[in-house]
């Protein structure tokens, strides 16, 4: 996406919200765990995704120091470790899982950088299915913050040994853009992530 165009997408759901019918409520920062094909601007799938309304990062448990986490099940910050569903950021923190499914709306979401589009998430179909679109034709790969990794973790099988004693600490951190590292007896999930600044007002 050129410069021009990441530009022209900030004044349109900045500088000039109401001209587009559109109205923006800023909010503290969110964090989106999305799947699906890095290149598609619209899919199904979305009750798959997750919502972090905190920073996880901060939050999370580093590998090198996780032996006494682990052995209490508690993170420093209150959240409860999940053996069976763990998840690892790019600086390997063990961070809290997101909440799932996210709610529906319309999300203002970025890279980071100078590309934001507007994502609607819908409420789920008969089939228990949410649907996604970005506006103004962005991919999802436009609006993905490559710097943010995260790895969600699960046994590969019933009752295996998945646990983050068995990550490397030296594999962190992670480039942008690269998938997280695999772990022994476990089954990964690379989630593309998301950073969001604002939602629409219903109604506009």
């Amino acid at each position: 996406m050129s410069m021009f165009v990441r530009i022209l997408m900030v004044l349109f759901l900045f500088a000039a919200p109401a001209a587009a019918e559109v109205k923006v409520k800023p909010i503290d920062t969110q964090y989106i765990a999305a799947l699906g094909d890095a290149q598609a601007t619209r899919g199904s799938g979305a009750e798959d995704w997750g919502l972090w309304v905190v920073d996880p990062g901060p939050r999370g448990v580093r590998l090198t120091n996780s032996s006494e986490f682990l052995a209490r099940g508690v993170a420093p910050a209150g959240w409860v470790f999940d053996k069976n569903d763990w998840w690892v950021e790019e600086y390997g923190r063990i961070m809290e899982k997101p909440a799932f499914p996210m709610p529906p709306g319309r999300y203002v979401v970025t890279n980071g950088k100078m590309t934001y589009a507007i994502l609607t998430v819908s409420e789920k179909d008969t089939a228990g299915k949410m649907a996604w679109e970005l506006s103004d034709g962005a991919k999802l790969i436009h609006v993905t913050h490559l710097g943010c990794r995260a790895g969600r973790y699960r046994p590969e099988t019933a009752g295996a040994a998945c646990t983050p004693a068995n990550a490397s600490p030296e594999q962190f951190p992670i480039a942008p853009g690269a998938a997280m590292p695999p772990v022994k007896n476990c089954s990964k999930q690379d989630y593309h992530v998301l950073i969001v600044t604002g939602m629409v007002e219903e109604g506009t």
